[in-house]
């Protein structure tokens, strides 16, 4: 089992805090709209990826009638959104992912390079981070779930690749085709997971100052309170001193 990550626990921590944020429904929406497209069905019994997405909807409480508008509008064969990827460089030199799901990516690209530029961080061309990471299947497990022997047994034999300590829960990491499998041993085992996706795992990371740690932590925080914005990848970590100063300048 691999080693642990400062800043995989506040990020962790953040996205916990998330939920509480009234932008959450809109980006589920939109999750689940390209959960159907791509999916092929709007029944989760025939679409393994809608099926996780729901539930992502049910633990945020986010009312039917928001879900059926958003399968209601992936049927339509009139109406879409686009995916888009922008990269660029933070500070201390840190790649950063922004993935985009918009209805007009005119408006969408210029506003989140933007972003990039007002935060000190430089734009880049499409490619030149993005070589850095690979994308993998990424569950949490809170440590009053389960054991970690007992993860590992069930996560490893379904097919996983790694679990990771991280503090306060447990990062299984897996292929993106043995997803889908581990998730169901889980859930066969009883093990309830606090979240699950499909996300882009940087290759190396690289550790930053706390200068350099404000800095890409208010780049991704930014990025985020962008309705367009679905998910933000970066490949910096700090130190514990780091990330204790961090979290008492966050109290």
């Amino acid at each position: 089992m691999a080693g642990h990550s400062h800043w995989a626990g506040i990020k962790h921590k953040k996205a916990i805090n998330d939920k509480k944020r009234g932008k959450v429904f809109s980006r589920l929406a939109k999750h689940v709209y390209i959960a159907v497209k791509e999916g092929g069905s709007p029944k989760p019994e025939d679409n393994p990826r809608l099926r996780l997405v729901l539930e992502k909807c049910r633990q945020a409480n986010m009312p039917k009638d928001n879900i059926k508008r958003a399968i209601d509008k992936a049927m339509d064969a009139g109406v879409g959104y686009e995916e888009m990827t922008l990269e660029g460089y933070g500070a201390g030199g840190a790649a950063v992912i922004a993935e985009c799901l918009t209805d007009n990516t005119n408006r969408t690209g210029p506003e989140v390079k933007k972003i990039f530029e007002k935060a000190g961080a430089k734009p880049g061309q499409p490619g030149c981070v993005s070589y850095m990471f690979q994308r993998k299947g990424l569950i949490q497990v809170s440590k009053e779930k389960t054991s970690e022997e007992h993860l590992f047994e069930i996560a490893l034999e379904a097919g996983a690749d790694d679990v990771v300590d991280q503090g306060d829960f447990f990062e299984v990491t897996c292929g993106v085709a043995e997803y889908m499998a581990v998730n169901e041993a889980l859930e066969t085992a009883g093990i309830e997971t606090e979240q699950s996706d499909i996300q882009l795992i940087p290759d190396n990371n690289i550790d930053v100052d706390i200068e350099s740690a404000r800095k890409l932590m208010k780049l991704t925080e930014m990025l985020e309170e962008h309705d367009d914005v679905q998910n933000v990848y970066t490949n910096f970590d700090i130190s514990e001193e780091v990330a204790a100063q961090l979290a008492a300048e966050a109290e």
